[in-house]
C-alpha cells in the first residue's frame, strides 16, 4: 500500500477546520443521555506518565476523552502513539481548563465549537513531531506550461484516473502543483524545487522535459504532450525511450496535411495561410515547418508569425494585415495561456482558425483537430501507476493517441460568413451551435 504524506502543522489545521462536520469530539444528546447512567460518571483520577509530568490532570469524563482521542487520530492520522496523542491532548486542556476553572466550569462543559477551535488553533503552533510520526506519501511533482485555469479540466481527468487506480490525492498520493504560465524560464526554477523536494515522479508537457531533464537524471518524468519528442530530442526512440523518461506523443506535425484538408473542405479558394507559433519553443518551430511544406504541396503560400513572448502577439496581427484567407494557430505554453487574447484577434481580423485543441473551438476558433486531450492525460496518470508501482520509464514505450476529435463552431462560422459543407459537419465528433 503506498506510504502517507507528511503533514505539516499548517496543514494539520487545514485539515481539521475541513473535517469539523465530521467530528464527534463531545457526546452528542443521546451520548449525554449515558453519560448520566452508573458507570460513565467517572472521572480520569490518574493521568498517563507525559501527563502527570506536566502537573495536569484531565478532568473530562472518559466517554469524551477516548473521543476526542479518536477525532485526533481521524484529523492526524491512525498511526500517532497513544502518548503523542496524549501529549498533545494534554496542551489543548491545560490551555482551556484554566479559563474553565476560572468560571467555575469543569472540562466535561467544554463546548464542541470551543474544542474544535482550540484543536485547529493549538495546531499551527505545535511542534513538526507530528509530521514525523506521519510516514510520507508518494509525491507528484506536476509542472504546467500554462496556468490552472487553462489546465483545468486536464488536470481534473488526471486525478480522476489517478483515483480510479488506486491514488487518491491527500490520502494515498501527494500531487505539488506548480505553473510556469507560459513562461519557460521557470522550468528550471520549478524542476529545481521537485528535486529539492525529492518528489517520487514528476509530470509535464513535452516543452518543459529538457529543462526537467538537466535537473534530474534520476527522477523519473513523465510527459503528457509532446508533438515529435524523438526530433525534439526528449527520447531516444518511441519503443525504447531510455533515461528517466517517457510518455505520449501527440503527433502534431503529422497531422498538419489534415488540418490543411479541413480548412480546404470550407475554404476552396484558400490562396494564403498565416501561421502563428512560438519561435522560441523547439517543438512549435518543427510543427510551423511540417505546416509551411504541406501547405505548399497543396499550393498555398505561407505567412509566418512568430512569436516569443505575449507582447509579440499584437503587433504580429498588425503586421499581417489582412493578408491572409485562414490562420493555423501551433499550439504551446505561451498560446495557451494567451488562448483568449489570440481568438479575439483572430475573429477581429476574420480569419477562420484551425487548431488541435478542442478548448480554442470553444473559445472562437471554426475547428479543431487532434488528440483526444482528456483521453492523453488519463494515459498519463496510468504511466505514473506504473512507475509508482515499480516500473522503470527507460522500458516504457512513448504511446501514441489513439482517440482524435474534429470539432466544429458554427457560431463563428456564421459570424465569418462561411457555410459548412453538411457532408463535413457529418464527420465532426462534436457542432457547436
Amino acid at each position: 500500500m503506498p506510504k502517507r504524506r507528511q503533514i505539516t502543522t499548517l496543514e494539520a489545521a487545514r485539515l481539521a477546520s475541513e473535517k469539523r462536520a465530521r467530528l464527534s469530539l463531545l457526546p452528542s444528546e443521546s451520548g449525554k443521555q449515558q453519560l448520566e447512567k452508573p458507570g460513565h460518571n467517572e472521572v480520569v483520577k490518574k493521568a498517563p506518565p507525559r501527563l502527570a509530568r506536566r502537573g495536569h490532570v484531565s478532568l473530562a469524563p472518559k466517554a469524551e476523552l477516548q473521543g476526542q482521542k479518536a477525532a485526533f487520530r481521524e484529523v492526524f492520522g491512525e498511526t500517532l502513539s497513544d502518548e503523542f496523542v496524549d501529549e498533545m491532548l494534554t496542551q489543548l486542556h491545560s490551555t482551556l481548563a484554566p479559563s474553565h476553572w476560572a468560571r467555575g466550569r469543569p472540562m466535561s462543559d467544554m463546548k464542541r465549537r470551543e474544542f474544535i477551535t482550540l484543536l485547529g488553533g493549538a495546531a499551527v503552533a505545535w511542534p513538526l513531531e507530528a509530521s514525523a510520526q506521519q510516514p510520507r506519501l508518494p509525491t507528484i511533482g506536476f509542472l504546467g506550461a500554462a496556468t490552472a485555469s487553462v489546465w483545468g479540466s486536464w488536470t481534473t481527468a488526471f486525478e480522476q484516473r489517478l483515483r480510479e487506480l488506486g491514488w487518491t490525492e491527500g490520502r494515498t498520493i501527494a500531487i505539488e502543483y506548480r505553473w510556469a504560465e507560459g513562461r519557460p524560464e521557470r522550468y528550471a526554477e520549478i524542476a529545481a524545487e521537485f528535486v529539492r523536494r525529492k518528489v517520487d515522479v514528476i509530470v509535464t508537457a513535452g516543452s518543459a522535459v529538457p529543462a526537467v531533464k538537466q535537473a534530474t537524471s534520476v527522477i523519473p518524468i513523465v510527459f503528457a504532450l509532446a508533438g515529435d519528442p524523438v526530433g525534439a530530442g526528449l527520447v531516444a526512440s518511441l519503443a525504447r525511450p531510455g533515461g528517466n523518461v517517457t510518455g505520449l506523443s501527440n503527433q502534431q506535425s503529422d497531422l498538419a496535411s489534415k488540418r490543411i484538408e479541413l480548412l480546404r473542405d470550407v475554404l476552396p479558394n484558400l490562396r494564403r495561410l498565416a501561421i502563428l507559433g512560438n519561435v522560441g519553443h523547439p517543438e512549435s518551430v518543427l510543427e510551423m515547418d511540417e505546416v509551411q511544406a504541406a501547405a505548399r504541396t497543396f499550393g498555398i503560400e505561407v505567412a509566418k508569425l512568430e512569436i516569443q513572448r505575449a507582447q509579440d502577439i499584437a503587433p504580429a496581427f498588425e503586421a499581417l494585415k489582412r493578408q491572409a484567407d485562414a490562420l493555423y494557430v501551433v499550439v504551446s505554453a505561451l498560446i495557451a495561456s494567451n488562448r483568449t487574447r489570440i481568438m479575439t484577434f483572430a475573429l477581429s481580423a476574420r480569419l477562420p482558425t484551425i487548431i488541435n485543441i478542442r478548448e480554442y473551438a470553444e473559445a472562437g476558433a471554426l475547428m479543431s483537430y487532434g488528440p483526444r486531450a482528456i483521453d492523453l492525460w488519463r494515459r498519463t496518470a496510468e504511466l505514473v501507476d506504473k512507475i509508482l508501482r515499480g516500473a522503470k520509464p527507460a522500458d516504457i514505450p512513448i504511446e501514441q493517441p489513439t482517440k482524435f476529435d474534429l470539432i466544429i463552431n458554427l457560431i463563428t462560422a456564421k459570424a465569418l460568413g462561411l457555410e459548412v459543407p453538411p457532408t463535413l459537419l457529418a464527420r465532426a465528433d462534436e457542432v457547436i451551435e
